[in-house]
């Protein structure tokens, strides 16, 4: 039995009278046979393992391939293909190799693989999300086949979470450049272009006992509202991005279970390499003409809460309260900033956003109306999703809406948002001039003694606040919605909630 994308949505409407007739004997037997069939939000535009495409194309990379770390269901990070990582005397950082992990093609894993990989994303001409991260390691050693040493060219505190990354995997060395080998718990069967792609577990991976799914069949809707209505018919047993205005129908629904956290957030991207967004005044005037309680409300239906600065959780030892409110709601102050640049009379421009995510086109609706109060007038362009990331790897906006997480809970995981110096992504500013951001970074990087790392980091984000390489606008809640005999995954927390899908090799009907 096959359902029109009109009778999904009338049976997100219906679904518990709807259920029975659609979960087809073909959904039967995919689930008795350990077939999770996943909701993803948009289809990866490619799997290369260095290159960030976003979160669904991460979460499917971190099922095929592995790194040398990765993150627990607490958001610990924990072994993967090193069984263990430490600072030497000389202050370089040391991986061993776990015993037994084998590549998809059946090669083992070694330190070769490892330098290689590195090699690689360290390359002049790599586009790899990380590359200059890894440029920070001056030399590679290997002891034996099992261990790595990587001296780096200044102290790096941080350096295991590199490996954390959904895009740092280790690679075969031999691999093709369109054909890259992994060593994660399952591998590419087949795909179809737009629409699905299907995965089978690896019979040689390297953790006894797992994956426990025999196979996941990722099926695209790119409509949330379409996604949604397929885990409330039963076509689906799992989804990302449940639509925020649909969660509580998730948890209302007994069959169903939600599993949400707060970590992503949405943020204001600027080109530049012009005027007038070359000039921080301009940006802190955009920063403060935006009301983000509206935000919340608009795109969010009050799963969120409103960011004011840069994103740093409340209750960590980072947190600063005045800091927080550093860019708070002021079109007075964004009025004169605007004069003060030359712009009295406000400007024109465009504003970059996609409409295949409701909270993408939402939240930029929202920024424009405000905007528009303090003489900016924008023309929003909402292309789809692969447009959108094309584009701002290329620097073709103005202004561009965004919603991401830091790599991580550390600060240091903001790096990739705040550091307009990386090779360009579709996830941080264009080229944006933010030396002193970019210094602090650097400066709580190379700081071990933790009292010292938070002084560095409250001093970040006082120069962040003047720089504005980015505008921070709201904080959301990102779900997961699963029927309730989907066991073992967990929402990691905070802003490693997009790394969540390393813990579908955990998950299993129950």
């Amino acid at each position: 039995m096959t359902i029109s994308r009109r009778s999904l949505l009338q049976a997100g409407l219906a679904a518990p009278a709807l259920l029975s007739p659609l979960l087809s004997q073909r959904a039967v037997a995919q689930k008795a046979g350990g077939i999770i069939r996943y909701g993803l939000s948009a289809f990866p535009p490619n799997l290369q393992p260095w290159v960030s495409t976003g979160a669904s194309a991460g979460t499917v990379k971190m099922l095929i391939n592995r790194s040398l770390v990765g993150y627990g269901p607490n958001g610990e990070l924990r072994g993967e293909l090193a069984e263990s990582w430490a600072l030497d005397k000389d202050g370089a950082w040391v991986f061993k190799l776990r015993q037994g992990c084998l590549f998809h093609n059946g090669e083992p894993v070694t330190a070769d693989d490892v330098k290689w990989s590195i090699e690689q994303i360290a390359g002049e001409k790599s586009t790899a999300y990380m590359r200059a991260q890894f440029q920070g390691v001056e030399r590679i050693e290997i002891p034996d086949p099992q261990t790595i040493r990587l001296v780096t060219k200044q102290p790096e505190a941080t350096l295991p979470t590199w490996f954390g990354n959904y895009n740092t995997f280790i690679i075969w060395r031999k691999s093709q450049p369109n054909e890259p080998i992994g060593a994660g718990p399952f591998r590419l069967a087949g795909q179809e272009r737009g629409t699905s792609l299907d995965l089978v577990a690896f019979d040689k991976y390297y953790k006894p006992g797992f994956p426990k799914l025999k196979g996941i069949r990722f099926v695209v809707y790119a409509d949330e509202n379409l996604r949604n209505a397929a885990l409330m018919s039963g076509d689906v047993d799992m989804i990302e991005y449940v639509p925020w205005q649909s969660m509580a129908a998730v948890e209302a629904d007994q069959r169903l279970k939600l599993d949400s956290v707060e970590g992503p957030f949405m943020d204001v991207l600027f080109n530049g390499t012009k005027p007038p967004f070359n000039d921080a005044r301009v940006r802190r005037a955009v920063a403060h003409a935006v009301k983000r309680d509206d935000i919340v409300k608009a795109a969010f239906f009050g799963r969120g809460k409103p960011l004011e600065g840069l994103p740093i959780v409340e209750g960590t030892p980072w947190y600063d309260k005045e800091l927080a409110h550093g860019w708070n709601y002021d079109p007075a102050r964004a009025k004169a900033l605007l004069a003060e640049a030359g712009y009295a009379n406000g400007f024109q421009t465009t504003m970059l956003a996609t409409a295949q995510f409701g909270m993408h086109k939402d939240t930029a609706e929202v920024v424009q109306q405000h905007l528009a109060a303090i003489g900016i007038q924008c023309e929003l362009q909402l292309p789809d999703w692969s447009t959108r990331v094309n584009r701002g790897v290329r620097g073709q906006y103005d202004m561009a809406i965004h919603g991401v997480s830091s790599d991580n809970n550390d600060p240091d995981g903001l790096t990739v948002v705040l550091d307009t110096s990386l090779s360009p992504s579709h996830g941080r500013s264009f080229k944006v001039d933010a030396p002193r951001t970019i210094a602090a970074l650097a400066k709580g990087r190379a700081e071990f003694d933790q009292a010292k790392r938070v002084e560095i980091y409250k001093e970040m984000q006082r120069v962040a606040l003047e720089e504005v390489p980015l505008v921070g606008l709201a904080w959301r809640s990102q779900g997961y919605g699963m029927t309730k005999d989907v066991k073992g995954f967990v929402n990691l927390p905070g802003a490693l909630t997009t790394s969540s899908g390393c813990m579908l090799e955990e998950t299993y009907f129950g």
